[in-house]
């Protein structure tokens, strides 16, 4: 593993269904203009933290977790 995971099984749940709710709504809800793609592609980044559990913005602001040191 490359990374250290920065974020807790809650919010990873979060980040993805989120992600999915606003890449969804981006894809569906805003058509192909600009700013459908533009919250398609918030969406899939949201997603992917989710996913990988990892946050470059929390690693950043050196945030490490919930229970982590």
């Amino acid at each position: 593993m490359i990374y250290r995971k920065n974020i807790g099984s809650a919010q990873r749940l979060l980040r993805l269904l989120a992600g999915l709710l606003l890449a969804l709504g981006g894809f569906w809800g805003l058509g192909t203009g600009l700013a459908g793609w533009l919250l398609t592609a918030a969406g899939a980044l949201t997603a992917a933290s989710g996913l990988f559990g990892f946050c470059p913005a929390c690693a950043c602001a050196m945030r490490l977790g919930k229970g982590k040191s």
